[in-house]
């Protein structure tokens, strides 16, 4: 525990940090800071503002206000579109920032008087030119970070013109992060922490920052300076203000970053997707003169498109200038850093594709602990009796409810098979925007009491949720990041010893490695045709389950902090 005269610091920091933020924000988008403000509010407080607001005539900038913070979208956006056709001054204002919040920023198009929201609608959908310098200080920062720098014929510490010095002893890596355990449980965050637990039992004095802000940005106010999870040492990198000039903000942050680096003796930066990291990394690597390593974990821009919830809006942002700035920044990156590391064949041949030296790339797959491996898991009957579920079949994921993942399809399938007369429960585990519409399908078709979402779990009641499923199903969407993009979850099921069946995408066949088995991805029929019969024939699960634990055991944290210490090596001119 930090010494009371230490935390005290960090507190302090902590409040000039927010306060900072707070009184910049009063005077760019006050509307925009009450909202955000009433949205993070504790449900005792939030409750009776919804009931107050929702009590207001229809439709008014109140009642639409409230349906939004109730968790309405649908219809919060119609009533926001009726307001914004009237053109009336203060009602308008407020009818604009819920059209954004809740994923229509396409009906400001018309709208000149929508103040800030405009530049935060035109920002959702792509249309960079028309962010201008009276946009927020933080969305003009997002722009900047994506304008290109001019490219050089090196990489890396090398663009300075200095080669590596050879390495000798024991090296020091600092991770550069988005976000960490404990305040972000993630995809993300758990191969961060993964990855950093297996390099430290391995002897590479790993250590981890944060972007910028975080986790205060994410309204953990009272966040240490420093937090220790299983032994990782998560340092948090806190301005001590908001400066409203973009380039005076870059300075301060890279100031942060090679401080951190240069008390942590490091000798590599190790970042990530997205750019905002890697245009961190790749500036305070250059200042202390070490190289930096890029892995990408997704196509941002790919995976910003498949956000959109029509096929319209979708089509819209692949056309958009963000969208092109998004993968010409990343392109940049991935060509300027010292190595790239990447999660799959498929990733690596489109890296490949965009002029990225294949001798530079190498893939480190997502993977589970040996103890997963080792451990002894419940059989599904006796994990849902642990959990108090029904005694039937259980079909699902453990995931983000997010729309890619597709997870409507659990629901359909489920409909589907208990018309077929199955006894089979649809468990999604987890949280995201798609939780409110998933719910809504599964009372539409009548299977609301046999389609469970918990929540979000912890990781390990998160493990017996999955040992509950008797079948894991991974059906994520066509879009052309699912198709590149390998998802951790498939490699825990069968490290668990589940049978997986998952959408036929290039990126998912890579991930299951011929364990499992695959289904169009629209093709509803096949998914209950397939889980139906699987579920009919205990030998074939077996026979899945036996393959799976082979491409598992592959698959390890253990294996892939050798592969690690390979690259952090060659980076710096060491031979074995």
């Amino acid at each position: 525990m930090a010494p009371p005269f230490r935390r005290a610091g960090e507190l302090a920091r902590n409040l000039r940090f927010t306060m900072s933020f707070v009184a910049r924000t009063l005077v760019e988008d006050p509307l925009w800071l009450a909202i955000q403000a009433t949205r993070r509010a504790p449900e005792p407080l939030r409750r009776p503002l919804v009931r107050a607001l929702g009590s207001a005539p229809t439709p008014s900038a109140p009642h639409a206000l409230g349906r939004m913070l109730a968790g309405d979208t649908v219809r919060a956006a119609e009533e926001a579109e009726q307001l914004l056709t009237r053109r009336d001054g203060r009602a308008l204002r407020v009818a604009a920032e819920v059209a954004v919040a809740v994923g229509r920023p396409e009906l400001l198009d018309d709208v000149e008087a929508a103040g800030p929201a405009r530049n935060r609608a035109a920002w959702l959908l792509g249309d960079v030119e028309a962010i201008g310098p009276d946009a927020p200080a933080g969305l003009r920062a997002q722009v900047s970070v994506l304008r290109p720098e001019p490219m050089d014929e090196s990489a890396g510490s090398r663009v300075t013109g200095t080669e590596p010095e050879p390495h000798s002893g024991t090296l020091t890596v600092l991770h550069h992060l988005t976000n960490s355990l404990p305040h972000t449980q993630s995809g993300y965050t758990l191969r961060s922490h993964a990855i950093l637990v297996a390099q430290r039992a391995a002897g590479i004095p790993a250590v981890a920052t944060t972007r910028p802000g975080y986790p205060l940005t994410i309204g953990s106010l009272a966040a240490r300076g420093t937090d220790v999870v299983d032994g990782v040492a998560y340092r948090r990198l806190i301005p001590g203000g908001v400066a409203s000039d973009v380039a005076r903000r870059a300075a301060q942050e890279t100031d942060l970053l090679t401080e951190a680096a240069r008390e942590a003796g490091a000798d590599v930066l190790h970042t990530t997707t997205p750019s905002a990291n890697g245009v961190l990394a790749r500036a305070a690597a250059r200042r202390l003169g070490i190289p930096w390593v890029y892995e990408v974990r997704g196509l941002p821009e790919e995976t910003w498109v498949a956000s959109h919830g029509t096929p319209a809006a979708r089509a819209r942002a692949a056309s958009s200038r963000r969208r092109e700035l998004m993968r010409a920044k990343e392109t940049e990156l991935a060509l300027a850093a010292d190595a790239v590391v990447t999660l799959s064949g498929t990733m690596r041949d489109e890296l490949v594709a965009r002029g990225v030296p294949a001798d530079r790339i190498t893939v480190v797959p997502n993977a589970v602990p040996d103890a997963l491996l080792t451990a002894q898991h419940p059989t599904p009957e006796a994990a849902r009796a642990t959990l108090g579920l029904p005694a039937g079949f259980a079909v699902g994921t453990v995931s983000s409810l997010v729309d890619y993942e597709g997870l409507e399809t659990v629901v359909r399938t489920v409909a589907t098979l208990r018309a077929r007369g199955h006894d089979v429960t649809g468990l999604l585990v987890g949280d995201g925007v798609s939780r409110p519409a998933l719910a809504r399908l599964a009372r539409e078709l009548g299977v609301a009491d046999h389609v469970l979402l918990p929540g979000r779990v912890p990781p390990d009641v998160a493990l017996t949720w999955l040992a509950a499923l008797d079948v894991v199903l991974v059906p994520r969407r066509d879009h052309q990041v699912t198709r590149l993009v390998t998802p951790l979850k498939p490699v825990e099921a069968m490290a668990v010893g589940r049978p997986v069946v998952a959408s036929a995408l290039p990126a998912l066949v890579e991930a299951v490695g011929g364990a499992g088995l695959h289904v169009d991805a629209d093709d509803m029929e096949g998914w209950a045709d397939t889980v139906g019969s699987l579920l009919n024939d205990a030998g074939w699960r077996a026979e899945l389950v036996e393959r799976g634990r082979g491409v598992a055991i592959e698959r390890t944290w253990v294996r892939n902090a050798e592969t690690y210490m390979g690259i952090y090596r060659r980076c710096l001119g060491v031979t074995v």
